[in-house]
């Protein structure tokens, strides 16, 4: 689940960075709609999948809450995805007995 998480979260970063990019004009607002759509859904995704890995994780509300608010702020999806990495790290050292 951490794993889909992190490609949702990678998704959502990119498809805000598109929205900005039709906002400052660097691609046609010809893709407003597509765009748009899609960067919808995935915040939606983002969303219930943070708070599906917050309590499979026992993350706490320090934790999911900043993670939360990343996903408002361009760029912050990068931070989130290296603690995600380093948590997914975590977790496969803690299970594996070797």
């Amino acid at each position: 689940m951490l794993n889909a998480f992190r490609a949702i979260s990678i998704l959502e970063g990119l498809s805000y960075l598109a929205i900005l990019s039709v906002t400052i004009g660097v691609l046609s607002r010809d893709y407003v709609f597509n765009i748009g759509m899609t960067h919808g859904v995935l915040i939606m995704l983002y969303i219930v999948f943070s708070l599906i890995v917050a309590n499979k994780e026992n993350w706490s509300l320090k934790i999911w809450l900043p993670i939360f608010i990343a996903s408002f702020i361009p760029l912050m999806f990068i931070f989130v995805e290296l603690f995600l990495k380093k948590s997914a790290l975590n977790t496969d050292l803690m299970t594996d007995p070797t």
